[in-house]
């Protein structure tokens, strides 16, 4: 069911906007006086327009956090100072809207739309239709007013938590929406992602994200899309695949991010106004500043009220507006988005407001004034009342007109409960449904190139780059037939022949241009260009979180990390990624592969940070595929299967061992995603007289078993030596039918005791194979302690061959 965006209003729950508000003469509309968070105040290269000082100022002098109060002509300086707007077009802006009743009509239904749906959301979660975690946008409309009025349907938006209006605006259906808030099959996620978590497709909302600020970057990838969609000359068909048709001439698509001023102290906003600075990047950074981080008096933690100037040091303009105004906040809004759409690069936009409701339905509220102010502020400051009270006394609308408005879409908003009370719960086997969007077993093989590669090659790689790569390309083909190619350079062919293979192919690391530390992403830029091959800022969680913009919008972005343990800085990121497939009920794809070296070798001499077991900690991401690779072909059949997978997948290979191991590699078959490999079997005699065991192992421990067979068989036992070249999902098949065999396990486990690998593993073979056993599983995992720098401690906590030969004697032996 559809319900018109323009018709949604004050609700079922009795308090509407005039509950929230006093008189217009008890405001101080139309006067202008300096903010004072923090040193907020108006910039120094737009200077403000004088205050009048008045009665109504003085009785505001006391408010915790007095109104700005700024009228029309304050924000035009700053539009001519900051974004070089001449007086004639920043009064063409105003004249735009003010002139046009069917606009402010619209604007003001917006808005209704805004707070009736909140407030029917208020009701509902106090009826217990609404569970978890809701926060609401009352006091804030002029935001979601801005939306409806200058942002597009084909503009791609990200918001917080605080999403819901947000959304509607953006023409996301209401009913929906509010199906999801009730956890019902017919929601916007089909119930999968709830209050938090709004995604719609068909109007490119793309979250609805939970974790303060983490959207920041994913609104720099979805803005780099754009970009891309230009460069390689595709766009987006009915169902949002890419396609071989370049975007119109007049493409000016943006990227809208929604932060609150709270967020906005996050150290990613640095990094996102660096970015999007570096590439240009058609961004909108949206700060809705309402003067609390959750329920904290923000200038009790930061400094720094002047968000929209952040942008100075990197050339990125900004502007302040009066979420009081609504129609300032339009007008104003407007000139900084077309700004942006006319490819001048990013902006910003600050909108001084304030929030009614605590930071959730169950918040205490016992922060310094926030109780107090929330008071004030519904009498003094609703951009809803403001609105009305303006345009009824200019005449512009009657209070018959207005009222009209609000009862169209106060049946609306019953219409949107109705449809959510109806609509039925979702299905107890979406869960598992949503867990990946291609199966484990998929054979990616089978997957087809898309029909245009070539052409988009010849347009976007010149004869001589593509003469150097494809003689790049045999050499490191010749190598592999030889046996003779390194994991590194096979993990480097493999990208190559999938970026040829697939011109939506992305890749983003640090020191890309020389190749990385392995040569995984060498050539690529000089290959395929800046938009598509990025040089990356040294914070894993920043690309990690651009590529995952790019997934979401028709790209397959390649991570490459120098190092794995460096992916520490992405948990956030890496979080979300494995979550979005299932959270969005299986909406948006996520094919994003992130590759890197890492692990902890016997005696590597790197110390504690660059030895941690970052593939245990991320093993506990739903969502997310795990894989290693201790050889060149595994490495590279790996490779090329995960860059075609339609989810998140983690590649780890040997830090110590890139170099190192070579082999030969079966060019152009894609390995499974969910197959261990059996690299030694036990011979049948030391099977039959009880001297065989299991092994399972991956990274360096590969290396460490195989130089131990020969040892082992010496004393008269043998092996099955299993490689876990999938730690997630587990190949519990494999597993079985060696046990089945050999009746006795060991891990050498290449991460700690506790919360390893190797303890999920021994958990899973216990409860599901115990029957298999003759002896406990023995654990050969690294200590608790961290991996100390010198080799003589180092041996207390990595384990290598030499323990496994002792833990195989003893089993074979009784002895456990």
């Amino acid at each position: 069911m559809k319900f018109a965006r323009a018709t949604i209003v004050t609700a079922l729950f009795a308090a509407s906007a005039a509950a929230f508000t006093a008189p217009l003469k008890s405001r101080n509309v139309g006067t202008f006086t300096q903010p004072t968070w923090g040193s907020l105040q108006m910039s120094t290269t737009a200077p403000p327009v004088e205050a009048s000082v008045d009665a109504s100022t003085e009785e505001t002098s006391e408010v915790m956090r007095p109104p700005i109060n700024m009228p029309w002509e304050s924000i035009g300086e700053q539009l001519q100072t900051a974004f070089g707007y001449s007086a004639e077009e920043v009064q063409a802006y105003s004249d735009e809207l003010e002139g046009d009743k069917e606009a402010l009509m619209k604007l003001y239904k917006a808005m209704q739309l805004a707070r009736g749906f909140e407030n029917a959301c208020n009701q509902a979660y106090m009826q217990g239709k609404i569970r978890g975690f809701m926060h609401l946008d009352n006091g804030q409309e002029s935001i979601p007013g801005l939306v409806d009025y200058a942002i597009k349907n084909g503009d791609t938006k990200y918001s917080y938590y605080r999403e819901h209006t947000h959304a509607l605006a953006s023409g996301v259906d209401a009913g929906k929406i509010m199906a999801e808030l009730f956890m019902k099959d017919g929601g916007t996620c089909r119930g999968a992602g709830g209050s938090m978590h709004i995604f719609d497709k068909e109007t490119y909302f793309q979250g609805g994200w939970a974790l303060v600020a983490e959207q920041l970057p994913y609104a720099a990838g979805a803005a780099k899309s754009i970009l891309l969609d230009r460069a390689v000359g595709l766009s987006d068909d009915e169902n949002q695949v890419k396609q071989n048709v370049a975007p119109p001439e007049d493409d000016d698509r943006i990227s809208i991010v929604f932060v609150g001023e709270g967020g906005s102290q996050n150290g990613r906003m640095a990094e996102i106004l660096n970015a999007a600075a570096k590439d240009n990047l058609p961004l909108l950074i949206l700060t809705i500043d309402n003067g609390r981080a959750i329920n904290t008096y923000t200038p009790d933690i930061a400094t720094n009220g002047k968000v929209y100037e952040q942008g100075k040091h990197y050339g990125v303009p900004g502007l302040l507006v009066d979420g009081l105004n609504a129609a300032d906040v339009a007008k104003g809004g407007k000139a900084v988005i077309d700004y942006i759409r006319s490819g001048k690069g990013p902006a910003m936009l600050q909108v001084h407001t304030y929030r009614f409701n605590g930071h959730s339905p169950a918040d205490p509220e016992h922060e310094r004034g926030r109780k107090e102010e929330k008071q004030w502020a519904r009498s003094e400051q609703d951009p809803i009342k403001a609105f009305e009270d303006k345009y009824i006394t200019s005449g512009v609308f009657t209070e018959d007109e207005l009222k009209a408005a609000r009862k169209e879409i106060l049946a609306d908003v019953k219409e949107s409960v109705k449809f959510a009370d109806a609509s039925p719960m979702p299905p107890v086997e979406l869960a598992k449904e949503l867990e990946y969007p291609d199966a484990p077993d998929t054979d990616y093989n089978l997957k087809p190139a898309p029909e245009y590669a070539a052409e988009v090659n010849a347009r976007t790689i010149s004869p001589q780059q593509m003469e150097t790569v494809t003689a790049h390309i045999e050499t490191l083909q010749e190598r592999a037939k030889a046996g003779e190619i390194s994991i590194g350079d096979a993990i480097n062919l493999a990208i190559h022949e999938e970026m040829l293979r697939d011109p939506t192919t992305t890749i983003h690391a640090e020191d890309l241009q020389a190749g990385s530390s392995y040569d995984i992403p060498k050539l690529t830029q000089q290959t395929y260009g800046q938009i598509r091959a990025a040089d990356e800022i040294i914070d894993e969680g920043h690309f990690i979180g651009k590529a995952l913009g790019e997934a979401m919008n028709g790209y397959r972005p390649i991570v490459e990390l120098m190092n794995t343990n460096f992916g520490i800085y992405g948990m956030a990121e890496l979080s979300s990624a494995g979550n979005t497939f299932a959270t969005t009920g299986g909406q948006f794809d996520m094919p994003m592969t992130i590759i890197g070296a890492g692990g902890t070798a016997p005696n590597q001499a790197l110390g504690a940070e660059h030895s941690q077991p970052f593939h245990a900690y991320v093993m506990g991401i739903p969502g997310l595929k795990i894989c290693t690779a201790a050889s060149p072909e595994a490495a590279y059949g790996i490779t090329k299967s995960m860059i075609r997978d339609n989810g998140p997948c983690f590649l780890f290979a040997p830090v110590k061992m890139m170099k190192e191991a070579k082999g030969p590699v079966d060019l152009g078959k894609c390995a499974p995603l969910n197959k261990a490999a059996l690299l030694h079997e036990a011979s049948q005699e030391s099977v039959d007289e009880g001297g065989a065991v299991t092994v399972l192992t991956y990274l360096h421990g590969v290396k460490e078993s195989e130089t131990a067979i020969e040892a082992i068989q010496a004393e008269g036992c043998d092996i099955d030596l299993i490689e876990l070249r999938t730690l997630k999902p587990l190949d519990m098949e494999t597993i079985t039918a060696s046990l089945a065999r050999t009746n006795k396990l060991c891990i050498l486990d290449e991460s700690t005791k506790s919360g390893g690998v190797g303890a999920t593993i021994s958990a899973q073979v216990s409860e599901e194979l115990f029957d298999l056993l003759d002896a406990p599983v023995k654990r050969l995992c690294m200590d608790d302690a961290p991996v100390p720098y010198a080799s003589s401690m180092e041996e207390a906590v990595v384990k290598r061959g030499s323990d496994l030969i002792q833990v195989v004697v003893d089993l074979c032996v009784g002895n456990h």
